[in-house]
């Protein structure tokens, strides 16, 4: 829509709009056999839940190794659990409300298509009044399920088990997005693998994949998930501006006196 109404011509315009957008993700985190599990939980459930999930780059698949998919899922409910959701005013609180009432019901509508599709691993309980989400987990999704492949903006992570890394490397890019990517892995052939093979625009090893800084990870995808310039990187103003070239022959072509002389 965005693109639409800027290709729009409005009366008097003498100039094309220039868009440069940072839309949507549906971000995947593969986990390996060789991850330590106990980083790679914590990453993916401040990545997943931080900030209610309302980020573009939050984490909404957990793609896991099945040869560790179990333990891993077993951890990633109980620090599930142990989140604290209530008021944002309240320091203890580790997940707060989404934005709005629309946002709510529209989480909550994905949520019901997750359960018919797959099995939950963790919900947790939504308080009231306010327009608070429970963060929710689950398990067995399978890649092309609606909440594996559309985004959803809210505290919902998707957990997928595959056989090994291309596999992973497979559901990863399996989306019709690319903004951002993370790996939680000890093994660095993997490691190069993901960095060569991972089609997102910000690619994070063995960390978090929210909060990116301006100047150190310029921000942006590819596919539906954006184009042009990154957010915050060094080119990113040039984008906006009118280019010009300018082209002089100095070569002498006869003599101009100089004005008031002879």
């Amino acid at each position: 829509m965005i693109f639409r109404d800027a290709a729009i011509l409005q009366p008097g315009q003498k100039h094309l709009k220039r868009v440069i957008a940072e839309m949507g993700g549906k971000n995947g985190l593969i986990v390996d056999e060789s991850a330590d599990l106990d980083q790679a939980v914590a990453g993916v459930v401040q990545s997943a839940f931080g900030y209610s999930g309302q980020k573009c780059s939050a984490c909404s698949r957990a793609i896991v190794i099945e040869s560790v998919y179990d333990a891993f899922v077993s951890r990633l409910v109980e620090a599930v659990r142990s989140l604290n959701v209530g008021d944002a005013a309240k320091p203890s609180t580790q997940v707060g409300p989404v934005i709005d009432a629309k946002a709510q019901q529209r989480i909550r509508e994905y949520i019901a298509k997750g359960k018919a599709e797959s099995t939950v691993a963790i919900e947790m309980p939504s308080p009231e009044p306010g327009y608070f989400v429970g963060p929710v987990v689950f398990a067995d999704v399978k890649p092309d399920d609606t909440i594996a492949q559309e985004e959803i903006f809210g505290p919902v992570l998707a957990v997928i088990k595959v056989k090994d890394f291309d596999a992973a490397l497979e559901v990863a890019n399996g989306t019709n997005y690319a903004l951002t990517g993370g790996l939680y892995s000890r093994t660095p052939s993997h490691i190069d693998r993901a960095m060569a093979e991972f089609e997102v625009g910000n690619l994070y090893i063995n960390r978090g994949i929210t909060g990116a800084i301006v100047s150190r990870q310029p921000f942006g995808g590819f596919k539906l998930s954006g184009v042009g310039s990154k957010a915050g990187g060094p080119d990113y103003v040039l984008q906006f501006l009118e280019p010009r070239t300018i082209t002089e022959n100095i070569q002498r072509q006869g003599f101009a006196p100089i004005e008031g002389t002879e």
